[in-house]
C-alpha cells in the first residue's frame, strides 16, 4: 500500500534522486501523528534545498497529514510552496530561510482573452514549467482583476497555463506576464500551520506581486490556519495576505520591508487573531483590514515606521477588539477608519489600552482618524503620546465620521487638540 501511494506522488514531475524517493516511501504511515518528513541536507529524508523538495515532502503526507520539518539552510523558491490540509510546515528558526528566486517578466504580443489557456509572449526565457505567473494590463492590474495560473508547457514564445484567464487583457495596454508570486500558499486547505522559519522575498530582484493573489504567505479560501514565529522581509508585495478565510491566526511574526502592506486580512475573513507581531518599515500600512473582517482580535502588536497608516480598517469590519497594541512613528495616521457609507461602516469596534504615539512623521497626521459613520466605536484607556509633535491631533473626526465613545484615555498635548472635528 505504501508503494502504490508513493507511485501516486511520483506522478508529480519533481526531480528527486532514487535515494530521496526511497526515504520518503519508507516514511509514509497510516498513523497521522507519526508521519514526519525532514527536508534539507544529506541526512534529511529529502536532501534538496528548493521549493520542489519541500513540495515533494508536503505531497507525500497529503493523504495522512503530518509534519514537514525543514532543516537549517537556504531554500531557493522559484514557485510557491503549496501547503495542504492537516500538514504542519516547521522550520528550524531563522536558520531556515526560504528565499524567492529571481523574477522574470515579459510582454505578451497577442491579446490574452477571458478563458484563454495560453500567452504568446515577446520572450519566454527564464520562465519554466511549474512556475506561477501573474497576468495584467493597465486596466486590470490589481486584486480580482489579476489572473494567476501555473505554467504547464512552453513552446517557443507560447506559454501554456493551467487555468483560464479571468479578464480580457490587451497587449497594447502594457500587457505583462511575470513570475511574481507567493513564497508559501495555503489554498483550499484547513487545519495547517507554518512556523519557525524566515522568508526572504528578495525584493530587488522581483516584480511587484498583487496582494489579493500573492504574498510572502498567501492564505486563500482556507480555515483553521496558523502562522507562528515566521519572519518575512523584503517581499515585493504584501507580507501576509489572507482572503475568504475563517479562523486564521497570525502570531509572533515579524513583517518588514514589504513593497505594499505588512498584514492584509480581507474579502470576508472573520474570526482572525493577530497577536504579538512586529510589523514595521512596510511601504504602505502595517495592518490593512479590508472587507468583512469581523469578530476578530488584534492584540499586543507593534505597528511602526510604516509608509502610510499603522492600522487601517473600514468596509463591514465590525466587532473587532484592538487591545494593548503599540502604534507609533507611522508616516500618516496611527489608526485610520476609512470612508464608508453608514451601512458598510466599521461598527462596534473597541480600542482599549493601546499606545498611539508620534505618528504623522511625513508632514503630519493624526493619532486616530475617523472618516466613517461608525456606530459604537469605543476608545478606552488608550494613551496618545506626542513627544515628536508630529501628531496634529490625537483624534480627528472628519465630516463623514461620528464621535467615538471615550473612556479614561490619556492625552499629550497636540497642536490642534485632543479631539478635533472637521468643519461642516
Amino acid at each position: 500500500m505504501k508503494r502504490s501511494f508513493l507511485l501516486f506522488i511520483l506522478t508529480i514531475p519533481f526531480c528527486l534522486s532514487a535515494q530521496e524517493i526511497e526515504k520518503a516511501d519508507a516514511l509514509v504511515s497510516p498513523k497521522i501523528s507519526e508521519v514526519e518528513i525532514t527536508v534539507g541536507g544529506v541526512d534529511a529524508d529529502v536532501s534538496g534545498h528548493n521549493n520542489r523538495s519541500i513540495q515533494f515532502a508536503i505531497d507525500a503526507v497529503e493523504l495522512t497529514g503530518g509534519t514537514v520539518r525543514l532543516n537549517p539552510g537556504m531554500y531557493e523558491i522559484n514557485a510557491p510552496v503549496r501547503l495542504k490540509s492537516n500538514v504542519d510546515l516547521v522550520g528550524s528558526g531563522k536558520e531556515t530561510v526560504l528565499k524567492r528566486g529571481k523574477g522574470v517578466q515579459t510582454k505578451y504580443l497577442v491579446d490574452a482573452d477571458y478563458g484563454e489557456l495560453k500567452l504568446t509572449v515577446e520572450n519566454a526565457d527564464g520562465f519554466a514549467i511549474g512556475m506561477k505567473v501573474q497576468v495584467t494590463d493597465n486596466e486590470n492590474s490589481g486584486c480580482w482583476n489579476v489572473s494567476t495560473a501555473y505554467i504547464t508547457d512552453i513552446s517557443d514564445k507560447v506559454i501554456y497555463i493551467d487555468k483560464g484567464l479571468i479578464r480580457d487583457y490587451r497587449s497594447d495596454q502594457n500587457g505583462l506576464v511575470s513570475n511574481a508570486s507567493s513564497v508559501i500558499e495555503v489554498i483550499d486547505a484547513e487545519n495547517a500551520s507554518i512556523s519557525n522559519l524566515m522568508i526572504n522575498g528578495n525584493r530587488d530582484d522581483n516584480f511587484f506581486a498583487d496582494g489579493c493573489n500573492s504574498a510572502g504567505v498567501l492564505i486563500f479560501k482556507s480555515k483553521m490556519i496558523t502562522v507562528d514565529h515566521v519572519q518575512i522581509k523584503d517581499f515585493n508585495g504584501e507580507g501576509i495576505s489572507w482572503q475568504i478565510t475563517e479562523n486564521v491566526t497570525i502570531k509572533n511574526c515579524e513583517i518588514s520591508g514589504s513593497g505594499n502592506t505588512g498584514l492584509h486580512p480581507g474579502t470576508g475573513s472573520p474570526f482572525s487573531v493577530i497577536e504579538n507581531n512586529d510589523v514595521h518599515h512596510n511601504d504602505r500600512d502595517g495592518l490593512f483590514i479590508c472587507w468583512r473582517v469581523y469578530q476578530s482580535k488584534v492584540a499586543a502588536n507593534n505597528f511602526h515606521h510604516n509608509g502610510r497608516f499603522g492600522v487601517c480598517t473600514g468596509h463591514k469590519d465590525t466587532d473587532v477588539l484592538f487591545e494593548n497594541n503599540h502604534i507609533y512613528s507611522n508616516k500618516s495616521d496611527g489608526v485610520n477608519l476609512r470612508g464608508e457609507r453608514e451601512s458598510n461602516a466599521p461598527h462596534r469596534n473597541t480600542f482599549t489600552r493601546n499606545t498611539i504615539e508620534n505618528n504623522g512623521t511625513e508632514g503630519g497626521g493624526y493619532g486616530f482618524s475617523i472618516n466613517a459613520p461608525a456606530r459604537n466605536l469605543v476608545l478606552r484607556e488608550n494613551v496618545f503620546k506626542n513627544s515628536s509633535g508630529t501628531q496634529k491631533a490625537a483624534i480627528y473626526v472628519y465630516k463623514a465620521g461620528l464621535e467615538p465613545e471615550l473612556e479614561n484615555n490619556q492625552f499629550d498635548k497636540h497642536e490642534l487638540g485632543k479631539v478635533v472635528f472637521e468643519k461642516k
